[in-house]
């Protein structure tokens, strides 16, 4: 009888054991629910999306997730409107602040996702988040999305420094000194408590699931790409060079740790190239030569590296539009080497004779662009590594009253980070004639 009552026993429990585990692989499919083709993959120097090549016409959108939030930095209505005009125009793929921290910088956004050094986010950017990647899924968009920042706008590294050594953040905006500001960012690569801290970021934003979709962000084919920052770089000029190891080992770790997190999704730095890298190239390609770098980035300035000036535009546009040729080579020989693809993920010019009014025309920033797309699509015609490009950057229908272009609290958001002048380097919905160039790259893209 008592063996009987055993095998009873047994025989339930091993029933029960069945139920969980077909519940657990049922649980497992439900929270899979995205095959690997809707995900943005590398194969050799291409990005693919399921059997074709995937290459974009993008914008930077800094501000996407503020537009989506359900508290007062938030106008869901504005942000369906622009994610529509984007798609009119061929723009499909949005490069995004995920996180920016809490700080007493002077042109720090505010409110701010990271709200302390214990790692608390703020919930309704979190959620606004969340509503613009369930808007960018109904339109087969895709997003970068980038997890710190290397300046001032956001509080970034330098908020990070300051949090956990009890120094200033030589805030830029008020000293109008930035190689001392650039060199205290970098500290941030050597403090192990900041880096414990940007890892419970990363790893609560990338584990999140979107309130509004049910879909964890890391199986959410949306996002393409997740980033280590926005213009990282080892530090200043002139006295960078003594943090690049650091700065080169912080990439590879960082990238890692992303990769075990997502790893059906993209990693990239947001870099700036050799510009962004202590002006060495070689040093570019050293730090983005790490296996858990799927494809290099790189930004590009003509204004504020001096080689353009708005004011003198016949006088140096020439000579500017060779350099950058030259710099957008230089990169796209660096990719080939490494066999990546390559992203030229921001770049911009200013409004003719450098206004800030958005009806101020815009014949030189056209000019720059359309070149800017010509050589893009001879690379990809050629079978070259040049994928894709985000122009800096999207302002939509922002405006402002303000006489100074100066963005303060409970204004609305531009292209342009708070720190820059409200129209500097904006594309907005009635730029009609940028907006033209861009389709029609857009257009010659897809039919190659």
């Amino acid at each position: 009888m008592m063996q009987k009552i055993i095998l009873k026993h047994l025989m339930l429990l091993a029933a029960a054991l069945f139920s969980v585990f077909v519940a657990s692989c049922s649980q497992s499919v439900s929270n899979s629910t995205h095959d690997n083709d809707e995900f943005v993959r590398v194969d050799g120097q291409n990005f693919y999306l399921g059997d074709k090549p995937y290459r974009y016409v993008g914008a930077n959108m800094w501000y996407g997730a503020y537009l989506g939030s359900p508290g007062e930095t938030g106008d869901r209505e504005r942000l369906t409107r622009e994610l529509d005009v984007l798609l009119e125009h061929g723009i499909t793929n949005l490069r995004i602040l995920a996180a920016s921290e809490t700080s007493d910088l002077m042109r720090a956004v505010r409110p701010a996702v990271v709200k302390n050094t214990q790692g608390d986010l703020d919930s309704e950017l979190l959620l606004g988040l969340d509503f613009l990647l369930a808007e960018m899924a109904k339109r087969d968009m895709k997003a970068v999305l980038y997890l710190n920042n290397f300046w001032q706008w956001s509080g970034g590294m330098s908020q990070y420094v300051a949090w956990f050594t009890g120094t200033e953040v030589l805030d830029p905006d008020v000293t109008g000194k930035w190689n001392p500001f650039m060199e205290n960012s970098a500290r941030f690569y050597r403090i192990e408590q900041a880096q414990q801290l940007y890892r419970k970021v990363i790893r609560s934003v990338i584990t999140r699931t979107n309130s509004i979709t049910g879909m964890p962000y890391n199986d959410d084919p949306t996002i393409m790409s997740w980033q280590l920052a926005n213009e990282p770089r080892p530090g200043s000029d002139a006295d960078g060079r003594v943090n690049f190891e650091a700065f080169e080992r912080w990439v590879d770790v960082t990238a890692g740790y992303v990769k075990s997190l997502a790893p059906r999704q993209l990693v990239s730095t947001g870099n700036e190239g050799a510009m962004g890298t202590l002006g060495d190239a070689e040093l570019f390609e050293r730090s983005h030569s790490s296996p858990n770098i799927d494809y290099l980035t790189f930004h590009m300035w003509i204004k504020n590296w001096n080689w353009f000036d708005i004011t003198k535009p016949e006088a140096t546009y020439d000579s500017a539009v060779a350099t950058a040729k030259h710099y957008m080579s230089q990169h796209v020989e660096i990719a080939q080497r490494l066999g990546k693809p390559i992203v030229l993920e921001e770049f911009g010019v200013e409004r003719d004779n450098g206004v800030f009014d958005h009806k101020t025309p815009v014949a030189y920033r056209d000019r720059f662009y359309a070149m800017v797309y010509s050589v893009i699509e001879d690379n990809t015609a050629a079978g070259g590594p040049f994928v894709g490009s985000n122009f800096w950057a999207w302002g939509g229908f922002g405006k402002t009253d303000r006489a100074d272009y100066m963005w303060q609290k409970g204004d609305d958001f531009f292209g342009d980070p708070p720190q820059e002048a409200q129209g500097l380097n904006s594309v907005f919905s009635d730029d009609e004639t940028t907006l033209k160039v861009i389709a029609k790259h857009a257009e010659r893209l897809q039919a190659l």
